[in-house]
């Protein structure tokens, strides 16, 4: 079965390891990235982190969509959805 994700404060704890840093650099150096990623992805843009996959933005059109509780026909306008497509990598290990 799954486990549970891993917290902030776990993966800041992994990486402060990982990078032979205290967890304080290593807090700033997770905020950074990720304020690059939501910088590039809502420019449109996409972030490729190696190993790991590619982040982008994509565009879906309107359509129609029907409310699940009363069957109702509702036209749902045009939005943007954040993907995200994994690397060969990452599926390889864990796959075996």
């Amino acid at each position: 079965m799954a486990q549970n994700p891993m917290t902030k404060t776990q993966l800041v704890a992994a990486l402060a390891d990982e990078m032979g840093s205290d967890k304080k650099t290593a807090s700033a150096a997770l905020d950074a990235v990720a304020r690059v990623i939501i910088r590039e992805v809502s420019a449109g843009g996409a972030c490729a982190i190696p190993g790991v996959g590619k982040i982008y933005c994509r565009e879906r059109p309107a359509r129609m969509a029907r409310n699940p509780a009363t069957g109702e026909q509702i036209h749902k306008a045009a939005d943007k959805a954040v993907k995200m497509t994994i690397a060969k990598a990452l599926k390889d290990s864990v796959n075996g």
